[in-house]
């Protein structure tokens, strides 16, 4: 019996198939052939004009933080505790906690974001933002792809789709904590744009952080070049099969086994933390205590983003605070406030800051009123996400809400104007990044978006 060229189960193997874009993502060198045909996918490729920014990172807090208990304060809405809201079904639900002007440019951060606080300087905060659904699935992959209609390419994938990625033993595009209920593979799919461009997954919010990890990656029943010769002989094949038929599906597989053979050698050496110094973990908070789910992913990141990953995104969950506001606030700020302040720190000292777009927020705020006792509806109209890095201007703050919290009132973007805006940072015109399907041109901002232009450093 032949050992298998991969150690997949029988399972993965399937999953692998079925999925089409691939679980893993997987494109790239080989026997000549081979190679020439999938790693065109993920070479690097010259942007439009000169970036800003060379990858992207996406904290994504997945349920709607509340902007006004995070980085857009609302004095009036304070004073108007307990008054009747709009709808006049609820009453107004002043915040619990104060504000404090952090940096030199007296950026205002709620005092539940100490360390993040420490890095205002650095931070360019979107209190304009508004999008057009307010169901948690629909505005996720609005957020994720511009549509919440239709399948489409995820905002990671037309980053490779545009620009390659730096380094061609790893996928361009990586999801660490992804989420996978609901319809969320959507979020990080390729759609019909190539089947490299989407996203690798690791893990998901029930795995242990100690424990993420990307599963059959390496093979110990045979050499290196019996892997080799098998897929040579495995590759010929599916490439017969697939110009008699044009499958994407099987395109996806030639490209995933390609990959696949390659990040055997590089991939478990930048998930390896054990080389991570105990202060750069204590620095993340990856070291132990409730920061250390949070901390592992950030460090992560830090790793994928030095290592030449394109578009890296990374998931903290549980915002979604209709009940429980107050422990839930402070739960999750303590979660992710030294976790995100240790990557802010440790991008800029090594250098990787300035080339590297940080976004921060969910896929909408929350309402000025307490439909419960303790808590705050969605909000779709009005809400915050801050940018670092890039070439964005830091210590600045572009856009607001009304004095309530209720909508985008001044400096209005909408997620479309977001993926404008940060394709235009990696140097990618919007407009221009096409791709055709179906008879037209398909793009990440369908045909709306413009830059925001003033966030511009």
């Amino acid at each position: 019996m032949i050992p298998p060229l991969f150690p997949y189960s029988r399972r993965n193997w399937l999953r692998t198939v079925s999925a089409g874009f691939g679980y893993m993502a997987f494109t790239g060198l080989a026997a000549q052939s081979a190679a020439s045909a999938s790693a065109g996918q993920l070479s690097v490729k010259s942007p439009h004009f000169p970036p800003r920014a060379k990858r992207v990172i996406f904290l994504c807090m997945r349920g709607g933080p509340s902007h006004m208990e995070t980085f857009d304060p609302k004095p009036a809405l304070t004073a108007a505790h307990g008054k009747q809201g709009r709808q006049g079904k609820s009453k107004l639900l002043g915040s619990r906690w104060g504000f404090q002007k952090r940096g030199q440019s007296g950026t205002e951060i709620v005092e539940l974001l100490p360390e993040i606080g420490r890095h205002a300087d650095k931070l360019c905060v979107l209190r304009g933002m508004h999008t057009d659904n307010e169901n948690h699935p629909q505005a996720l992959e609005q957020m994720h792809t511009g549509s919440f209609q239709f399948i489409r390419p995820s905002m990671g994938a037309w980053a490779v789709y545009g620009l390659g990625t730096e380094n061609q033993s790893l996928p361009g595009f990586i999801s660490i904590n992804p989420l996978t209920a609901l319809g969320g593979l959507r979020y990080y799919s390729s759609s019909f744009l190539p089947a490299a461009c989407s996203a690798t997954l690791l893990g998901n919010a029930s795995v242990p952080p100690k424990e993420l990890k990307l599963g059959d990656v390496t093979n110990s029943r045979i050499t290196a070049s019996s892997q080799r010769a098998q897929l040579d002989l495995l590759q010929g094949m599916n490439r017969d099969l697939l110009a008699k038929t044009a499958d994407p599906r099987v395109e996806g597989l030639i490209e995933s086994y390609e990959l696949a053979f390659r990040m055997q050698g590089e991939f478990p050496g930048v998930m390896n933390l054990d080389g991570e110094s105990p202060r750069t973990l204590e620095l993340y908070g990856a070291d132990k205590g409730e920061t250390q789910a949070f901390g592992r992913q950030c460090l992560l990141a830090r790793r994928f983003a030095e290592a030449g990953v394109r578009f890296i995104e990374i998931t903290h969950t549980d915002w979604d605070l209709h009940g429980f506001l107050t422990g839930g606030m402070t739960r999750n700020c303590r979660q992710i406030d030294k976790p995100i302040a240790g990557l802010l720190q440790d991008l800029d000292q090594r250098g990787l800051l300035a080339d590297t777009l940080v976004l921060w927020g969910g896929e909408f705020g929350r309402t000025p009123e307490d439909p419960t006792t303790d808590g705050r509806g969605h909000n779709n109209k009005g809400y915050c996400m801050w940018m670092a890095g890039g070439g964005v201007k830091g210590g600045h703050i572009h856009g607001a809400t009304d004095d309530l919290g209720y909508e985008a009132v001044d400096g209005k973007v909408h997620i479309h104007d977001l993926h404008a805006t940060m394709l235009h940072l990696l140097g990618l015109d919007h407009e221009k990044l096409t791709y055709r399907h179906g008879g037209r041109d398909f793009r990440l901002t369908d045909v709306k978006g413009n830059v925001v232009r003033e966030i511009l450093a």
